[in-house]
């Protein structure tokens, strides 16, 4: 039976200076999730806890202003279908 070690190759990870710990990972989780949801009192959907932490992704990459103009270009087009794209019952 193979360890993860088999296939991670911490040796090479190391000497080309990546993380080999969970500690980005658990900065991560800490900085998008228990920042956001773990605020006293508050209680989640999973679709709402979904979503908000998506846009806090797209808000901390900063990533925001693309992510807009393309929902609003969306919005637009579902709202506002070309006659050609209307569809019929």
């Amino acid at each position: 039976m193979h360890q993860a070690r088999d296939f991670l190759r911490y040796d090479r990870a190391l000497a080309r200076g990546r993380p080999t710990g969970s500690g980005v990972i658990e900065g991560a989780a800490r900085h998008l999730v228990a920042d956001r949801l773990t605020i006293t009192g508050s209680r989640w959907s999973v679709p709402g806890a979904e979503a908000l932490l998506q846009l806090h992704a797209i808000i901390s990459n900063g990533d925001f202003t693309a992510y807009r103009r393309c929902h609003v270009r969306q919005e637009h087009t579902r709202l506002h279908p070309r006659l050609d794209q209307a569809i019929t019952a």
